[in-house]
């Protein structure tokens, strides 16, 4: 990718080096929310606030969730120094900021087109675990949005996971951070609240299907991006959408379930498999049309 000569977005927070406060192992918010069940359900009022929390909890897009951890996440006393942004000396934090600022520039222009504003969220860098509004997740769930903070939450190790995935490269790497992006821009459309009453509703199979289709949404939203970075910013080299295109399949539940020698199981899925999810990234990219993406209406009849 041609990078380098591209803004810095100041939408970067630096926690790297931190650490986040720990207690119930890998429970995070979802052990708070079960605490705080039996108070809530005593009342209409309640039970509307505990499914608005949960809501919260289970609706922070990542970008896979069955990954076996390779690392055992480190969780202490709270940091006592201030988030700031990454040192301008450090390559791939200041690669990740630039990939962020394109997606400002990008998804800034399409909401304007459409007659409003784009609420850009704020990318954390961190180590190990973190805590964010969706509660307490270490590194092994992998990059993620938060829709109650509206902030996107990346561990720099993953880029060796990406690696050990067969998907390495600079553009692989910003593929992930645009999928995330992604959620984002769902989260401002409302179609990630929509889904998630849905989901709520639903049993289990159909809602990992809907789950599949938010994922493949967020996908073909990571295409829209590559589309305009390469015909206005010229970012792309030779061999980059190859690239996303390989990490997007390398995220595929399939391939997923396969790497952890489980059997595939369609139903189970809440991502896609690989090949759903290159066919969306090179839709949104081979025709930089949002409404192009609306997995909902395509697949709902699979």
């Amino acid at each position: 990718m041609r990078w380098r000569e591209g803004r810095r977005s100041s939408n970067v927070e630096d926690r790297r080096g931190q650490r986040s406060a720990g207690g119930g192992g890998g429970m995070g918010g979802l052990g708070n929310l079960l605490a705080l069940a039996p108070f809530l359900l005593r009342s209409k009022k309640g039970w509307l606030i505990l499914l608005a929390l949960a809501a919260l909890y289970y609706f922070g897009g990542n970008l896979f969730s069955g990954m076996p951890s390779t690392e055992s996440p480190s969780l202490g006393p709270d940091a006592q120094t201030a988030p700031g942004a990454p040192a301008a000396d450090d390559e791939v934090a200041e690669f990740v900021s630039v990939v962020l600022g394109t997606t400002e520039d990008v998804w800034g222009q399409i909401f304007q087109q459409a007659g409003s504003q784009y609420s850009a969220p704020k990318l954390v860098l961190y180590t190990d675990a973190v805590r964010s509004a969706c509660g307490l997740s270490s590194a092994a769930v992998g990059p993620f949005y938060c829709p109650g903070d509206q902030k996107v939450y990346l561990d720099l190790s993953f880029l060796n996971e990406l690696k050990k995935l067969g998907a390495p490269g600079d553009f692989a790497f910003a593929y992930v951070i645009a999928h995330e992006v992604g959620h984002h821009v769902q989260n401002l459309q409302g179609i990630s609240a929509k889904v998630q009453q849905a989901r709520m509703q639903a049993d289990k199979v159909t809602a990992n299907r809907l789950s599949v289709m938010l994922e493949l949404q967020a996908d073909c939203y990571a295409g829209v991006w590559a589309f305009y970075a390469n015909r206005d910013k010229q970012m792309l080299e030779p061999g980059d959408v190859e690239e996303g295109l390989r990490a997007a399949a390398a995220v595929g539940d399939d391939h997923l379930q396969r790497r952890a020698g489980r059997a595939v199981s369609p139903d189970a899925f809440t991502h896609g498999s690989a090949e759903q999810r290159a066919y969306w990234f090179q839709q949104g990219f081979s025709t930089g049309d949002v409404n192009k993406c609306n997995t909902f209406a395509a697949l709902s009849g699979q």
